[in-house]
């Protein structure tokens, strides 16, 4: 067989509809388009989310609602369970923790939580560590050390203070 030789099956190729030719040829008068309305004019502009004068789903759907705060920080999160797979005596920073896979980012800030048990001393130096992990890492005889301590706030004892 070659490729002269091949043909279409029966009724792939069809005629084209030719409109407006007169009623006889089951497309005249209206052309297939109805009667009036935007759509049966020349040049139809509807817009894709037009529904027909209903409230268009993107202005039914909920739209920027809430508050973003811009100055968030996104912290790489590492256990306590996690710091006892460490080498023993050298000290945890984030450096160590993205050679040995805990972490994706080393230049990322690094909070330590207290997921775990920790049974080996190891001496911690990240940017954040939570009471629970403070707690186990000096239970097991290491150290820490935070880069970006709170800062103190003064809380209010409630007692209003009156002159005169």
């Amino acid at each position: 067989m070659k490729l002269h030789e091949l043909s279409s099956p029966s009724g792939a190729i069809r005629e084209r509809k030719r409109v407006g030719r007169g009623n006889g040829s089951g497309h005249g008068t209206y052309s297939g388009r109805g009667i009036k309305g935007e759509k049966a004019r020349t040049a139809p502009h509807i817009h894709p989310y037009f529904e027909g004068g209903q409230l268009p789903l993107s202005r039914r759907l909920p739209h920027k609602r809430g508050f973003v705060n811009i100055r968030r920080i996104e912290y790489e999160v590492v256990n306590v369970a996690d710091l006892a797979r460490m080498p023993v005596g050298a000290p945890i920073t984030a450096e160590t923790l993205a050679a040995a896979g805990l972490i994706s980012d080393p230049d990322a800030p690094v909070k330590v939580l207290g997921d775990g048990d920790l049974t080996v001393p190891v001496h911690v130096r990240v940017h954040r560590l939570s009471q629970s992990a403070k707690d186990k890492i000096t239970a097991a005889g290491g150290s820490f050390e935070e880069m970006w301590p709170k800062p103190a706030t003064d809380a209010p004892t409630g007692e209003s203070k009156k002159e005169g």
